[in-house]
């Protein structure tokens, strides 16, 4: 009798999935052979076809459009608080497509609907087309010393093929010289910029190796790239704001304005890779601050703020910080005292930076309330934005064109013109400014990029170990 009992739980349990639909009709030949096809070509999406080649073609298409829709990792397993989507609307998605008798439609309707998502597999497909080239290639020679213009080089001939292939030396530029010429060298100034190198035309050891990265890499960077674009909400015809973290890139859309051309683009500086990492979120700004003052938190007041100023008394005044107690901007300053800075420590008593030039928020700081208080803000440290790699914040993320972004915003207060806002930001005295409806703000995380402003594609280095991470999942699931 416990044997039976088993038995039966066993197929039960067996049938949880397989026998879930068993009441439904049966699917003709004809959607059968077209389910069988469109798995088959999961690839083209970056998908496995090998995760739905062992189900029947019902149960593989419902798999499959769960994965295209939603991804194969939820992004809150990885930590992240972006998109709110559920496979709630898959199956009647499936089962409308079933009775017209065509899944296609079903395929259109769940495919994320970003026009980033549609040109990074344009891009997949040409980067797996490298990957087949016969002979592939071999790495380019290792060199002395730094190869410019006028340089010889004995792996000309692979240099000017891959720069060919990328797309970043036209091929009617081509010629037969042995020598790394100006052609060449604006050719890899091209890639260092869609690489996020240094563009200096010279190829050094950080070029040469990305040179060197084989198609495949790419391909893969490219496949876990749309796989987070399938996390990300859909766009809702309202402004937004969108920032690649590896990217270190911001760009802003008007109200129902095409993803391909944004009304602004600024690069950004994100927090620091070992130690303070910009969270990846989405939520929605309600407010900008002119002239803010800067609550030091307590993790910098702990580790930097308070060791400099009990080495040095005049550190506070330097910088423009005080102590003060209470919460508000009206709290009043107290002295820097011994006994003051060991409260500081204690809690009691905090340290702010008045508004000004000194200021780390630099004149303006934009708002969207969210449990990690990260914001995006000015800077005085400009010099930083000359880098190519540019994580060096404590999480939040610094604007290099803070003004432009503010009279964005603002564009529907007309009283609020450019020059309104830059004598704000260098005004006397700090000023709220509610915006007249909230602007929805995405902080995401992709190493592979269509830019909206020109349509190349980029690549950025794993700065945080998102890539690794996600890869590391996606192999986990592949083993269950």
């Amino acid at each position: 009798m416990r044997r039976a009992l088993l038995v039966l739980a066993a197929l039960v349990g067996l049938c949880s999935g397989a026998c879930l639909h068993a009441a439904e009709p049966a699917w003709p030949e004809a959607l059968l052979q077209e389910a069988r096809q469109i798995v088959a070509e999961a690839a083209d999406d970056g998908l496995d076809p090998a995760d739905y080649r062992d189900l029947p073609p019902p149960e593989a298409m419902r798999r499959y459009l769960s994965h295209l829709h939603l991804g194969r990792v939820r992004a809150k397993e990885l930590g992240f608080r972006v998109g709110a989507s559920t496979d709630d609307e898959i199956d009647g998605v499936l089962q409308a497509a079933v009775a017209e008798g065509r899944l296609q439609p079903a395929v259109e309707r769940l495919t994320p609907p970003l026009a980033q998502y549609r040109q990074l597999r344009e891009a997949l497909a040409r980067y797996r087309g490298l990957g087949r080239l016969a002979p592939p290639w071999s790495a380019l020679p290792p060199l002395r010393k730094k190869l410019v213009a006028g340089d010889a080089y004995a792996g000309i001939a692979g240099l000017r093929e891959r720069l060919v292939a990328f797309g970043d030396l036209p091929a009617d530029a081509v010629n037969a010289a042995e020598r790394y010429d100006d052609v060449l060298a604006a050719a890899v100034q091209r890639f260092q910029q869609r690489h996020g190198l240094d563009t200096d035309g010279t190829i050094g050891r950080a070029t040469l190796a990305a040179l060197n990265v084989p198609p495949s890499a790419r391909v893969r960077q490219i496949e876990l790239a749309m796989e987070r674009l399938r996390w990300l909400p859909h766009r809702s015809g309202r402004p937004f704001i969108a920032i690649n973290i590896p990217m270190f890139r911001l760009w802003a859309w008007d109200a129902g304005a095409p993803e391909g051309t944004p009304a602004l683009g600024m690069g950004v500086i994100v927090g620091r890779a070992l130690r303070t990492q910009t969270p990846v979120f989405a939520d929605e700004m309600t407010h900008l601050i002119f002239r803010p003052y800067w609550n030091v938190p307590r993790s910098i007041l702990r580790n930097e703020v308070l060791p400099a100023a009990e080495r040095d008394p005049t550190y506070l005044a330097r910088h423009d910080m005080e102590l003060v107690g209470g919460q508000g901007d009206d709290a009043r300053p107290v002295a820097a005292t011994t006994e003051n800075l060991e409260a500081a420590r204690a809690g009691a008593l905090r340290i702010r930076q008045r508004p000004g030039p000194k200021n780390s928020l630099g004149l303006v700081k934009f708002i969207f309330p969210n449990d990690d208080n990260v914001y995006l803000h000015g800077t005085p440290a400009r010099a930083l934005f000359s880098r190519s790699r540019r994580d060096f914040s404590h999480g939040c993320v610094r604007l290099e064109n803070p003004p432009a972004l503010a009279q964005w915003l603002l564009k529907d207060q007309p009283a609020w013109t450019l020059e309104r806002i830059e004598a704000a930001m260098n005004g006397t005295s700090s000023q709220q400014v509610n915006l007249s409806a909230p602007v929805p703000v995405i902080l995401y995380y992709v190493t592979a990029a269509v830019m909206p402003e020109d349509g190349t594609l980029h690549f950025a280095d794993d700065i945080y170990g998102h890539d690794a991470a996600l890869e590391r999942s996606l192999k986990r699931r592949r083993s269950n």
